[in-house]
């Protein structure tokens, strides 16, 4: 008994330890960010200073807002796309050169970001050389973040397709439901949440992408972790922190309601077949 009671608090030790870890240097941004001092790791007061000069700074505000925008399209390509791909390789479990779109589909989740950066930008060179499009900018950074995010959307919608039960798209087939209505009535509403997820997942990894975006990007066309990155070289710019605080917020507050969200949806369909049941 002793020694289980210990093992139990020298695992929440280490889990306390782990979360100190990681959230200390969020707590210590978010409390700096309010630091009235030019140097960020020097406490002079508390202000509101550096929030101002942020809605001042341009280049911070626009590398903001071309980032949100390549990251919400390419979330929704992703989702779609990804779909697309699980429901072939779930569905369809023999057909010609499923090994190889199998392979294709997962090889950007094992490959370095630099060799698929580079594989990319010799690519759209060779385009831009023969056709004269696409120049390097906003397009060029979207159709890298797609390829990465399509990969772990498959991934995330792949495995909840594994999951479902086969008997429900069976049964609506059999009560006159073409393919078609099985998949927009029936299949698709059981992997909604995993959609979310998936949604979610590629959205995030396409916002604070660093190594593609440097490879595609061009002139007029910088991201917001460029942004942060090229300022991080000169030194630690205490805008940043205000931004970085700004963003924490956010996540937080999406991330709070999505969960309510689904644990409400996640009740309802526990009180449905419960009277279903009944």
């Amino acid at each position: 008994m002793k020694a289980s009671r210990f093992n139990a608090w020298f695992g929440r030790g280490w889990l306390f330890v782990g979360y100190l870890f990681l959230f200390i240097p969020i707590v210590s941004l978010i409390v700096y960010s309010f630091n009235d001092s030019p140097v960020p790791n020097l406490w002079r007061g508390f202000s509101l200073r550096w929030y101002q000069e942020l809605l001042r700074d341009e280049d911070l505000l626009s590398g903001l807002w071309l980032s949100l925008k390549i990251a919400f399209l390419t979330a929704c390509a992703s989702v779609v796309l990804g779909t697309l791909a699980a429901f072939t390789l779930v569905k369809y479990r023999r057909f010609g050169g499923r090994t190889l779109f199998s392979g294709m589909v997962s090889a950007p989740l094992v490959m370095p970001e630099v060799v698929i950066g580079l594989s990319l930008l010799l690519t759209m060179v060779s385009l831009q050389r023969a056709l004269g499009v696409p120049e390097r900018g906003m397009t060029t950074i979207w159709l890298g973040h797609l390829l990465v995010g399509m990969a772990y959307a498959t991934v995330v919608v792949q495995a909840r397709l594994r999951d479902l039960n086969p008997q429900l798209e069976e049964a609506a087939m059999d009560l006159g439901a073409r393919p078609h209505q099985v998949f927009w009535l029936v299949t698709l509403p059981m992997v909604a949440q995993s959609l979310v997820s998936a949604w979610l997942l590629t959205f995030t990894l396409s916002l604070d992408d660093v190594v593609l975006s440097a490879f595609l990007s061009g002139p007029g066309a910088t991201t917001m972790p460029l942004v942060i990155l090229s300022r991080a070289r000169l030194g630690l710019d205490p805008r940043v922190n205000a931004m970085a605080t700004v963003i924490v917020i956010v996540v937080a507050i999406g991330v709070a309601l999505g969960s309510y969200l689904i644990a409400r949806a996640e009740r309802k369909r526990a009180q449905e077949l419960a009277a279903a049941r009944g």
